[in-house]
């Protein structure tokens, strides 16, 4: 099969499932994985799929999302690298909320039995990690729960967020760039995440390299309302220069 046939095979395939993985197609095409990467490459230059960490999905499609346990095993290294940065931006003996995030949850998994915090979150799993700590006093926001995620979201959510004023917000995004800003795919996610972010007076971003310049349909704030990012190394020494001369300061674990 010539290079341009597999490319329009794997297009189909994008627009029949609504994503691709690299691993899946080199071996249905009986090809490498970097042969499957330049074809790939080829179809986003067309305008054809947008690449994503691990695949692509085709082109439009900024509403896909992963679900739960897709985030959990992506870049799994990376995010643990950067939950154990973020122990360092926990206040003592203050108040945070833990935005519905994989990253966060790696973050809430490992704070210490014997802290003593505050802690608000909308996320299920985040607050399962928690619920053992016998000095965490934690706040489980309630709303309708949205299965992908595992995040409540909606009126109730909103309500309690407008109530409370914490020291830190450590927030999630599925796409971050300066020119984007913060994105999601979901509208009602992205209302919630910028209720927290206006509910903290600080406010620390957690995400993977892996998401800078991705965009999602929701949009929910500017990188510059973004204090602290805490990435990993695959994030390049431009990019990062570029992030902080828009004002927020940016850390790779």
């Amino acid at each position: 099969m010539y290079a341009p046939e597999r490319q329009q095979e794997i297009l189909r395939l994008a627009r029949d499932g609504g994503r691709v993985d690299v691993l899946s197609l080199a071996e249905e095409f009986q090809v490498t994985a970097e042969t499957i990467r330049r074809d790939l490459k080829a179809l986003d230059r067309a305008g054809l799929v947008r690449r994503v960490h691990g695949g692509a999905i085709p082109a439009g499609r900024l509403d896909f999302e992963p679900d739960l346990a897709e985030r959990e095993s992506t870049a799994a290294d990376e995010k643990d690298r950067i939950a154990r940065a973020a122990l360092a931006e926990l206040p003592a003996e203050g108040s945070v909320i833990l935005d519905a995030g994989s990253t966060v949850a790696r973050l809430a998994a490992a704070i210490p039995l014997e802290s003593e915090l505050t802690v608000v979150t909308h996320g299920l799993p985040t607050a399962a990690r928690l619920a053992d700590h016998p000095g965490i006093q934690l706040h489980l926001i309630g709303g309708r729960v949205r299965h992908r995620t595992r995040a409540a979201v909606d009126a109730w959510a909103l309500r309690a967020y407008g109530e409370i004023r914490a020291d830190v917000v450590f927030l999630a995004a599925n796409g971050f760039s300066p020119a984007a800003g913060l994105t999601t795919p979901d509208l009602a996610e992205a209302a919630v995440k910028r209720a927290a972010v206006a509910a903290a007076r600080r406010v620390v971003l957690l995400a993977d390299s892996a998401k800078h310049g991705q965009e999602h349909f929701a949009r929910f704030g500017d990188l510059a309302d973004v204090d602290l990012l805490i990435t990993d190394g695959g994030l390049s020494d431009d990019d990062a220069a570029a992030i902080e001369r828009a004002g927020t300061e940016v850390v790779r674990a």
